[in-house]
């Protein structure tokens, strides 16, 4: 219970969204009003040359999308505000869903014109897995988009929660004049501005003042009047409890390009927001309160600075307080490990801690001890559960095209495939290398930092398997003449356990029901005491 001071003031979430709702331009938003940045960079231009604070790898910068989970901390109203900015397209999914292993609450971004979209759904269904609280931010009501009635009862009837409205919108595209803050019951009016925290026009405290007739016209005054009282019949007044419990979501509605409706959604979740919340292990649930420390690695990155070529694993701290140069230890290792330079983020740029509580998010230099799930406590032998692995949908064999640059590829697909969001298979004869993704972009992606972080050139040629399975057997004898039998579909993982390449989902049906002592595992989280 020492640390409860720092306990209290660390709010640690999520922004997540389909691609193009606008959260990274959200994310940035709140930096600005946080002070941690001046001036916001230029999302969705990509010709030009500031870009997104949280989008700072280069192939970000020219596809204006984020493929990977950015980490930014600052303090606002009080509070320790850790952000984390995630991938909002769906071939980088799984680096998104880790993501939601490491934090207490979600903001979800929602585009006003498209409402609901596919990925949205399966965003949602991760977070109602895991009861997270969820607020919604409507976005882009600076363009014409659905009527936000209509959009909360698709956000209802689509993402199956209930929700509670704490700001409301004033006209919408040009008609847009600015959101009135149910939560505070008091209206502020700004004028655009895309780069800076604009200034106030006018700050209302009474809804039926005259003065909002003068301001926003006497027709938009009686409107908003008008389904202010409507929200109040329809809709149960805010409960933190109903929310902290996952149950429904607060919604607020804004335009995170124009600064709308930012500073009222920031506000009211450093207020109504989760502390650090307890996480599960193999042996017991951990509460933050604890004295020991405890934590676990969700995310590994490497050259986050290309210059420096580093290797960053991502640690949420859970329980105690983690110091730097004290040896903690490594569960599945069974070792002890110090830390001389951890640090904390703002993007790329990382400056060294001497300390850390329940809730931050902490970046540990690291030569290949790290794996995504890896356990750093103070001696008890638990591991932390629930970080997801997944199993690769589309396969493709890494072709080498400079075989002068071996050694760069070679070290270069290690360090990548082990950030999670690729699997490597090695299969013989000749040592080849076949790369198992949910998505296609991740194969350029891949071939992009191949190139520009390790010099290597490749190319990818798509194979024909449809699952990846892991085999574990008990049976020697059977498994010896399954190998043989089905040596063009077998490959060994970086872990040199074996896998079977399956072409049809016949195929391996047949497989499992010809060899019923082996087990098929469709993906890599298996206990480790059963590897082959």
């Amino acid at each position: 219970m020492k640390n409860l001071e720092a306990l209290e003031k660390r709010r640690t979430f999520g922004i997540i969204s389909h691609p193009d709702a606008g959260k990274t331009t959200l994310t940035e938003k709140l930096l600005l009003f946080g002070g941690a940045i001046q001036t916001a960079g230029a999302v969705k231009n990509n010709k030009i040359k500031k870009t997104a604070t949280s989008d700072f790898m280069e192939i970000e910068k020219q596809r204006g999308i984020s493929v990977a989970t950015s980490v930014m901390a600052f303090e606002y109203g009080g509070k320790q505000i850790n952000i984390l900015d995630t991938p909002g397209h769906k071939d980088f999914a799984e680096d998104t869903y880790r993501t939601l292993t490491a934090v207490d609450s979600v903001i979800l971004v929602i585009d006003c014109a498209n409402g609901v979209e596919q990925q949205t759904e399966k965003l949602m269904e991760v977070c109602r897995m895991r009861n997270t609280p969820v607020i919604i931010f409507i976005n882009k009501m600076d363009r014409e988009g659905q009527d936000p009635f209509t959009l909360l009862d698709e956000i209802e009837s689509k993402l199956n929660i209930k929700v509670c409205p704490l700001a409301w919108p004033i006209g919408m595209g040009d008609r847009f004049k600015g959101v009135y803050n149910i939560y505070r019951k008091n209206l502020n009016l700004f004028q655009a501005n895309k780069t800076k925290i604009a200034k106030e026009i006018v700050s209302l405290d009474d809804i039926h003042s005259p003065e909002l007739d003068e301001i926003v016209g006497h027709a938009p005054a009686e409107e908003l009047r008008s389904e202010l009282e409507m929200i109040e019949g329809v809709y149960n007044p805010f409960n933190r409890d109903t929310y902290l419990s996952g149950e429904y979501a607060p919604v607020f509605f804004g335009s995170a390009v124009n600064n709308f409706g930012v500073q009222e959604l920031l506000d009211t979740f450093i207020e109504i927001s989760p502390t650090p919340r307890s996480r599960e292990t193999d042996l017991r649930t951990i509460e933050p309160t604890e004295d020991k420390f405890s934590g676990f690695v969700f995310k590994i990155h490497a050259n986050l600075d290309p210059k420096h070529r580093d290797r960053i694993a991502f640690l949420r701290v859970v329980s105690g307080k983690f110091e730097r140069n004290t040896f903690y230890n490594h569960v599945r290792l069974g070792k002890k490990f110090k830390f001389p330079n951890p640090t904390s983020f703002m993007a790329q740029d990382k400056s060294v801690i001497d300390e850390a509580f329940p809730g931050d998010v902490i970046g540990l230099y690291d030569t290949g001890t790290f794996k995504i799930g890896d356990t750093l406590n103070e001696g008890e032998k638990f591991m932390f559960k629930g970080i997801p692995s997944f199993s690769p949908e589309l396969f493709q064999e890494l072709e080498n095209l400079d075989p002068l640059k071996s050694k760069q590829l070679e070290k270069g697909i290690s360090q990548l495939t082990d950030e999670g969001v690729a699997q490597l298979f090695i299969q013989q004869p000749g040592n080849r290398k076949i790369i198992g993704t949910v998505g296609q972009l991740q194969f350029e992606v891949i071939a992009y930092r191949l190139q520009n972080e390790y010099g290597a050139s490749c190319r990818f040629t798509p194979k024909n398997y449809f699952k990846a399975c892991w085999l574990t057997t008990e049976n020697e004898a059977e498994l010896k003449k399954f190998l043989s039998t089905k040596a063009g579909n077998i490959a060994k993982d970086k872990d040199d356990n074996y896998v079977f390449l399956a072409e049809t989902t016949f195929l391996l049906q047949m497989a499992e029901k010809d060899y019923p002592d082996i087990t098929f595992h469709k993906t890599s989280e298996f206990k480790l005491t059963d590897r082959v």
